[in-house]
């Protein structure tokens, strides 16, 4: 698959609003003291199984998620709250296989005045309560790719995510923390700036963050395009 015209929107939160929305087997990753929450709009473009064609309706679409980051034993990874895309059968094939959180969404992204791209999303999945996210992004800087040890490297360069069957989707099967893994070039990533103007996916995730950081602006950065491969997942020991 090819993931383009992606925004990693970032907020500094404190460890203690994350902890208890996370599996207890899972450690929450920090840094310099600080967990961090992310908000990340993009498109989905050329996604198939491997040696298979691509299957119509979940080929190409945009998506949006709110993540944080986690360690189980030396792997670090990502935990996803929500996932949000407009392909309903992107959607119930990611909710069966990953077990992940995915949700039903009217989208759309089209590019802004001055440059960059206009994002929207509304939730429709039923039974779910709505959620909505609108703004504006886009690159101010040239590409770079993040070096160890830098916030830009611990925020984007994650090549595992872990999910729990059974926690926050509902599933008739045992409960055990799975990962899935994926395979890419470094990040090229760019400086960035957004301009929100509707971001409900905080508190639809149950977040209760202290008001200054829902006020603050995020830490932006912007990824044109980056062709990625991913694992079936497998149980996490």
């Amino acid at each position: 698959m090819t993931w383009g015209d992606l925004a990693f929107l970032h907020w500094p939160v404190p460890a203690a609003s994350l902890r208890e929305r996370i599996p207890k087997e899972l450690e929450l990753d920090t840094f310099d003291g600080d967990a961090w929450i992310g908000v990340v709009p993009f498109e989905m473009r050329r996604t198939r199984f491997r040696f298979a064609p691509p299957v119509p309706t979940a080929t190409d679409f945009l998506e949006l998620n709110l993540r944080t980051y986690v360690r189980h034993g030396d792997r670090a990874g990502v935990w996803f709250f929500s996932l949000d895309a407009e392909s309903r059968l992107a959607v119930r094939g990611a909710r069966a296989s990953f077990a992940l959180p995915y949700f039903n969404a009217s989208m759309s992204s089209r590019p802004a005045a001055g440059g960059g791209f206009r994002y929207t999303s509304r939730r429709t999945h039923r039974g779910a309560p709505p959620a909505d996210f609108a703004g504006s992004y886009g690159p101010t800087g040239p590409v770079f790719t993040a070096e160890p040890g830098t916030l830009e490297h611990f925020l984007t360069e994650r090549y595992s995510l872990f999910s729990k069957v059974g926690y926050g989707v509902r599933y008739a099967m045992r409960r055990c923390l799975l990962r899935g893994d994926i395979q890419h070039v470094p990040w090229p990533l760019q400086g960035g700036e957004a301009e929100l103007e509707v971001n409900d996916m905080f508190d639809l995730a149950g977040l209760e963050l202290p008001r200054q950081v829902r006020l603050r602006p995020p830490v932006v950065h912007f990824a044109s395009s980056i062709d990625v491969l991913a694992m079936a997942p497998k149980k996490s020991r």
